[in-house]
């Protein structure tokens, strides 16, 4: 067995979009064109606007915000709960107090979460 971190300080700042407060720690990659990461957002963190490049999975394990696709319309999200986005819908999360998700991001995905 082998032990991991995936917290903060083993991420890299991400600035793109205007995005702000946000460190995001890679997981995992595979030959499927999955990718898998931790995202935590700052107090006061913000994803801006931008357009998923391929379908999205977004776990919240800590903390709480908001998020918004398509409808532009904000919806409260907490640990426990998940946001999903198409390839190409347009999407933000921000948060007041912070947050952490687990980000699965791939071309082909079955979502099983109801």
């Amino acid at each position: 067995m082998k032990i991991y971190n995936f917290g903060s300080e083993n991420g890299k700042d991400i600035h793109a979009y205007g995005s702000k407060q946000l460190v995001m720690t890679r997981i995992l990659s595979s030959s499927a064109d999955l990718q898998t990461g931790c995202m935590h957002l700052g107090p006061n963190g913000v994803v801006s606007y931008h357009q998923a490049t391929t379908p999205q999975l977004f776990l919240v394990i800590s903390g709480e915000g908001f998020v918004k696709g398509y409808e532009n319309e904000e919806q409260r999200i907490q640990a426990g709960s998940a946001a999903f986005w198409e390839a190409g819908e347009w999407h933000e999360t921000r948060t007041e107090h912070g947050l952490s998700a687990i980000v699965i991001e791939g071309i082909s995905m079955n979502i099983y979460l109801e």
